[in-house]
């Protein structure tokens, strides 16, 4: 069975594109979980990725890291991570590797914290292209493909690249208008993702930068996980 190394579920985004991936498509894995701070285990973590970043998807001897890398290794050996018909496929891949390489302004001013809603101090023109170009790039998905997902009638790996901005708009009270706001909600909406954001909000340990990111940013107006 394969092995999924993930970190805290409240705040990495990039473990949660493959994490959402295999629990919508039913592809079996163990969930091993790092946490933010634990400094020995992180560094055990170093002996298997030496990258020492999640995710990292372990099958037998085979390591494989980053979640484009994942996607398409296990594209390559179960039907459905990418839409069958090759316009849609094509697309849909562009898409997420848009959101790999992009979006720096949305990332770094409204970093991944799903379980607090926070007003932001400003939205400057740089957030405003951002959420421009997520708001035009999800209507022509679901136009073109006739939704409703982002690439046509089922979950696939682009779906799964843009679910951490789904909890991203949540938590920052980002609104795009329709559909794109009717999709992140349906994204929000998916048992996958309800679990998560289950376990995000029991999870205690809080991380100083991440948590250090948001006061950055923004104010928090309620904080909804444990304590």
């Amino acid at each position: 069975m394969y092995q999924l190394y993930i970190a805290n579920k409240n705040y990495s985004s990039w473990s949660l594109r493959p994490w959402v991936l295999m629990r919508e498509q039913g592809l079996g894995f163990e969930e091993q979980r790092l946490t933010f701070g634990d400094a020995p285990a992180w560094q055990r973590y170093r002996q298997l990725n030496p990258s020492g970043k999640v995710p990292c998807l372990v099958d037998g001897p085979l390591r494989v890291w980053d979640s484009l890398a994942i996607v398409e290794y296990l594209a390559e050996r179960h039907d459905g991570v990418w839409p069958a018909a090759a316009p849609a496929r094509a697309w849909a891949r562009s898409a997420a590797a848009e959101m790999h390489s992009g979006f720096g302004v949305l990332r770094e001013q409204c970093s991944m914290n799903c379980g607090v809603r926070v007003q932001l101090h400003q939205r400057g023109a740089g957030l405003e292209a951002d959420l421009a170009r997520l708001r035009a790039l999800w209507r022509e998905g679901l136009e073109r493909f006739g939704g409703p997902y982002i690439s046509g009638a089922s979950f696939s790996a682009a779906d799964a690249f843009y679910a951490p901005v789904a909890f991203r708009l949540q938590t920052y009270g980002l609104t795009l208008g329709e559909p794109a706001d009717g999709y992140a909600r349906r994204l929000r909406e998916l048992p996958a993702m309800q679990a998560w954001y289950a376990e995000a909000l029991r999870e205690r340990s809080r991380d100083a930068d991440h948590e250090q990111d948001i006061a950055r940013h923004g104010r928090v107006l309620q904080d909804l996980r444990e304590h």
